[in-house]
């Protein structure tokens, strides 16, 4: 029987096949077979957690706070949210972010083996949606990424313009193959389609519990934006060879470094579910009045100096409908610093310092500010607050390098 054959015959071997072992490769092959088909699940189990995790987070709190008419909080986890007047802009966002939420469920899906098996017509629909959406929201992606940019300059801006093409290609590819009922090629375009549309959840994972020692570097986010899905790719491209052409010992290799990466991503994804995701989830929920929406608004119609006498006049009220927490006047900050109003950004970096004292982010926040106003003695007094405050903030760190002030 053909390898395509087998595929059709056995649909669970479309994900992950084991090749049989033959007489002369003794006990050794069955083992390596079970040890790379088990880091493969292992892999793909913890994938599915962080997917999960991050789409709930994703549309919990943009839908939460669309539906509560709380559409201005979205520029505080976006590096460009809503913008008055751009509709065109506004709407690309809308649908970007919708499509990112149903990809990243359809695309584990499509992974299932017992969905393809005892719904066939289940599975295809839901491919031929899964590839149209993959083309919505990578087309939505490049228009943002150059209409309104993000984080890292023109390299990051490349390096992510690339992901949304790969996309694309791959999608065409695994389409193609499957209507050709060439399913051995076809799954390899779909675990590679796989790849690169997850790259939104590498960068988050690898970015933050692996690389962010790092994070003060000039060439980290350009670095990142094409690591994001080149390293998944060439990790897949490894595991495909050793289950298709390695041998026993071959297997084994690819087993534990399948193993020990899975590791790592796990960390990652735990990490980020605890400083990015969580942190959603639980703004998305809460209906207290954010005391930065309130800020902002007087900031644009009275001034910083109004803003800063109404915050101190909520603070000494009640509380109990104002949200006053850390991250609340931390992401209006970095909003006034997006819009370049920086000596606004550093008088609520301030406000920060004085509610949270025992934090080292705002007091490195705080630093940046004055960074970004050009004050390098200010920024260095305050990064070395910071780490006075923890010592482990390795951004701190270095930034003082960068400065020179270490």
């Amino acid at each position: 029987m053909s390898s395509t054959q087998n595929a059709v015959s056995n649909p669970s071997s479309l994900l992950l096949p084991v090749a049989q072992a033959s007489p002369q490769q003794g006990i050794r092959r069955p083992f390596a077979d079970k040890a790379l088909r088990a880091s493969a699940v292992f892999w793909y189990v913890v994938v599915l957690a962080g997917q999960l995790i991050f789409a709930f987070a994703t549309a919990s709190f943009f839908g939460l706070t669309a539906a509560r008419g709380e559409l201005q909080r979205w520029g505080r986890v976006l590096t460009h949210g809503i913008i008055a007047g751009d509709r065109m802009g506004n709407t690309v966002l809308a649908i970007h972010l919708i499509s990112a939420v149903f990809i990243i469920l359809s695309g584990a899906i499509q992974l299932i083996p017992q969905v393809r098996r005892r719904a066939p017509a289940f599975h295809r629909w839901n491919g031929r949606v899964y590839i149209v959406t993959a083309f919505t929201v990578s087309v939505a992606g490049v228009y943002l990424i150059w209409a309104r940019g993000t984080v890292g300059g023109v390299v990051a801006h490349v390096g992510q313009s690339v992901d949304a093409a790969l996309i694309m290609i791959f999608a065409i590819l695994a389409f193609r193959y499957a209507m050709a009922r060439d399913f051995r090629t076809h799954r390899r375009w779909a675990l590679r389609l796989y790849m690169v549309v997850s790259a939104s959840l590498f960068i988050r994972a690898a970015g933050i519990a692996v690389l962010i020692p790092a994070s003060g570097s000039l060439f980290i986010v350009p670095l990142l934006s094409f690591a994001q899905y080149l390293v998944p790719l060439a990790v897949l491209e490894l595991y495909l060879r050793a289950q298709e052409r390695g041998g026993a010992k071959a297997r084994m290799a690819m087993a534990g470094v399948l193993f020990v990466l899975t590791l790592g991503l796990g960390a990652g994804i735990a990490v980020a579910t605890a400083t990015l995701f969580q942190p959603r989830i639980k703004a998305a929920f809460d209906t207290r009045t954010s005391i930065g929406d309130v800020l902002a608004a007087t900031i644009a119609t009275s001034g910083i100096d109004a803003a800063e006498r109404q915050y101190h006049a909520l603070k000494a009220a009640p509380p109990a409908s104002y949200n006053f927490d850390e991250a609340e006047l931390n992401g209006l900050g970095y909003q006034l610093i997006a819009a370049k109003k920086i000596d606004e950004a550093i008088r609520v970096f301030q406000l920060n310092t004085e509610a949270y004292p025992k934090s080292g982010n705002v007091w490195d926040s705080l630093a940046e500010g004055y960074m970004d106003a050009g004050n390098k003695p200010l920024a260095i007094a305050y990064y070395q607050k910071s780490l006075e405050v923890n010592p482990k903030n390795t951004n701190a760190v270095v930034m003082l390098k960068k400065m020179g002030a270490q």
